[in-house]
């Protein structure tokens, strides 16, 4: 179960992607602006945004920038969604994992939370893998082959 935090002013597409989500085993968390998400993020550490890019009080260009700048919240895969196309929404924006069109169909919806979550999966298995690794091969060099410390 991944937390989701979904960020749009228009209520009746927040409430769907929150029904749609919870269906699918996730928790959900609504905001409905960048300000109240930077907030909720801030509390509850999404493993996923998804945002709206045009809204008021902070938009998604905005909340994305602050979220990567926050250095524990850096690197939460955003999905970006806008009725306007990509190429336009990405002269003003970047930073985005995937972009989401409006209006978009619930089962392309489900494959990429799928997708960005499995995504986020894997690169925290590296990371692990990557410290333990670390720890093994510093254990192994400050107790040497003949079981004396070398440092």
């Amino acid at each position: 179960m991944a937390i989701v935090l979904i960020v749009d002013d228009e209520f009746g597409i927040a409430s769907l992607l929150e029904d749609v989500l919870e269906d699918e085993g996730h928790r959900s968390i609504l905001a409905a602006n960048g300000r109240q998400a930077l907030e909720k993020a801030g509390e509850t550490r999404p493993d996923l945004v998804i945002t709206d890019f045009m809204m008021p009080v902070m938009d998604g260009a905005a909340l994305i920038a602050s979220l990567s700048n926050h250095p524990e919240l850096k690197k939460i895969p955003i999905i970006l969604m806008s009725s306007l196309p990509e190429p336009t929404v990405a002269e003003r924006c970047s930073g985005y994992a995937s972009f989401l069109r409006k209006p978009f169909k619930i089962l392309e919806v489900i494959d990429l939370v799928e997708k960005l979550l499995a995504k986020k999966i894997e690169r925290s298995a590296y990371h692990m893998t990557s410290i333990a690794i670390d720890i093994f091969l510093q254990s192994a060099l400050a107790v040497g082959t003949r079981g004396r410390r070398l440092c």
